[in-house]
Formats: C-alpha cells, sequence, structure tokens
C-alpha cells in the first residue's frame, strides 16, 4: 500500500485530519531540508510536499519563488532531490509528495521521472500547471507504479470539473482555498466549507486544503470541514526570516510547525 493511502487510513481510524508541511527542497540547502524532514516527522506532521525549485513558479507567491531561487542558486537538480529522498527513506518512514511544474517532469522525461521518483522512495507528485485533460500519460505511468496524481480543484471549478480532477487523483485532492498564487493570508474566504462539502458529496477520496493558511487557527477552523490542511508559505517565511543562521532557521521552522500541528490534533 502506497504510504500516503496509509496515513490517511490510520488517521480515519484515529477519527483525525491530517496536517501536510510543504517545503522547497534545497532551501536553504539540501542537509537542512533533510533535517526539517525529520523534525517534521518527530512533531507529528502527517504528510512533506517537497517542492522542486523552479525559476519561473507561476502558482506560487513572493515567498516559495524565494525559496526556490535560493536553492537553484545552491544547486539543486531532481537528481539531487532524488538522491535526498533515498538517504530520507534511511531514517523515516513519512510520506513524501513532490510538487514541481511540468517544465522539470518533461524535460527529464515522464517514464524516468515517475520511475526516479518512486525508486528514491517519494509517494506522489502534485504538478500546478498540468490539467487533467493533459495528463493522460503520466497519469499511466504513475499508477503502473503505485505513484500518487494528486490534482488541484479550485474555488472556480465547477461539478462537472470536480468529477474529472476526483477521477483524475489518487492519493488526496488538493482544494486550492483562494484563486490566486500561494502566499499566507490574515483571512480565508468564507465559501471554503461549503466548496469542500460539495468536492466530499462528489468524491470519496481525502480532499485537503491548501493556499494561505497561517495560523493555528485557520489550520483548526479549516480541520473541521477536510481531510487535512496543507501550509507552505507560513514555514517557509520562518526560514527565511532566520537566515543566513542555518541552525535557528530549522529550530524556528520546527517550532512553528509545532504549533501549526495541533490545529489538527
Amino acid at each position: 500500500m502506497n504510504r500516503i493511502d496509509k496515513r490517511f487510513r490510520d488517521i480515519k481510524e484515529k477519527k483525525g485530519k491530517a496536517f501536510i508541511a510543504y517545503i522547497c527542497a534545497g532551501d536553504p540547502d539540501i542537509s537542512a531540508t533533510e533535517k526539517l524532514v525529520l523534525e517534521f516527522d518527530r512533531i507529528g506532521v502527517d504528510i512533506v510536499e517537497l517542492g522542486i525549485p523552479f525559476s519561473d513558479p507561476l502558482a506560487d507567491g513572493p515567498t516559495i519563488q524565494k525559496a526556490s531561487q535560493r536553492a537553484l542558486e545552491g544547486g539543486v537538480t531532481l537528481g539531487k532531490i532524488f538522491s535526498l529522498i533515498s538517504s530520507l527513506r534511511k531514517k523515516t518512514d513519512i510520506p513524501i509528495v513532490l510538487m514541481g511544474y511540468y517544465n522539470s517532469v518533461y524535460n527529464y522525461g515522464i517514464v524516468r521521472f515517475i520511475k526516479g521518483a518512486k525508486a528514491s522512495g517519494a509517494d506522489g507528485i502534485i504538478i500546478p500547471d498540468l490539467i487533467p485533460e493533459e495528463a493522460d500519460e503520466l497519469i499511466f505511468v504513475a499508477r503502473q507504479c503505485d505513484f500518487k496524481t494528486i490534482f488541484l480543484a479550485a474555488p472556480t471549478s465547477t461539478r462537472k470539473r470536480i468529477k474529472l480532477i476526483a477521477q483524475k487523483s489518487t492519493g488526496f485532492i488538493y482544494y486550492v482555498s483562494l484563486a490566486g498564487v500561494t502566499g499566507a493570508r490574515a483571512a480565508l474566504p468564507t465559501h471554503i466549507s461549503e466548496h469542500i462539502r460539495t468536492i466530499k458529496h462528489l468524491s470519496s477520496k481525502p480532499v485537503c486544503v491548501g493556499f494561505g493558511i497561517s495560523t493555528p487557527e485557520q489550520v483548526k477552523r479549516l480541520s473541521h470541514y477536510c481531510d487535512g490542511v496543507i501550509v507552505g508559505s507560513a514555514i517557509i517565511n520562518r526560514i527565511e526570516k532566520s537566515l543566513p543562521d542555518r541552525p535557528k532557521a530549522i529550530r524556528d521552522a520546527v517550532i512553528f510547525v509545532k504549533n501549526m500541528v495541533r490545529g489538527v490534533r
């Protein structure tokens, strides 16, 4: 059984909700990323999203854009990310989902990417700029490897489109909480609960909410409606504020995430 499926099964048995943490692989460096993932596992994070740094991350706001730039300047490549995951697999069984843009996957080679990611110990992929209608080749290869393909539903998604997204998604459905790019927000739209109910009415797959979530109170409120909450930019903000002191950056991010995890417990 894929680690993502197993984790959601275990959470459901405990009547809990998932906390998913996003960080950019290689920000501020590969060693720090490995330490962060291990610490996240220790403090109760359920799934880690590892961002694949890209020069033009169109779905991401300034925070993740800068994290990608720091990682690229540090020489991060897909090969180094796969090696990082292989190293992590010797120490942790936490589910790991890669999140990146289609250009990176396409240039690497779809078959080569999926098989390399799976062999390293990754469990799935989120590609924000790959629509389900154009993803058949990737989905075909991924399903042969039990590698999850997670697609995004938006506030503007129609019922017809939600059904397509649910059909193509494995692992979970990613609901984007707002129209726009990633980035911590002081307040979230009021329609989120209604949209999540619609998705859950149309699909039995777990629904996790991301984009804009930045406080434990927001995590707690959203966890009443969905199966998991995803936080990224707010974590990276903590890392960035403490740089160039890497040990402090790791420590501050872990303290912040520990408080956020309490929101789903």
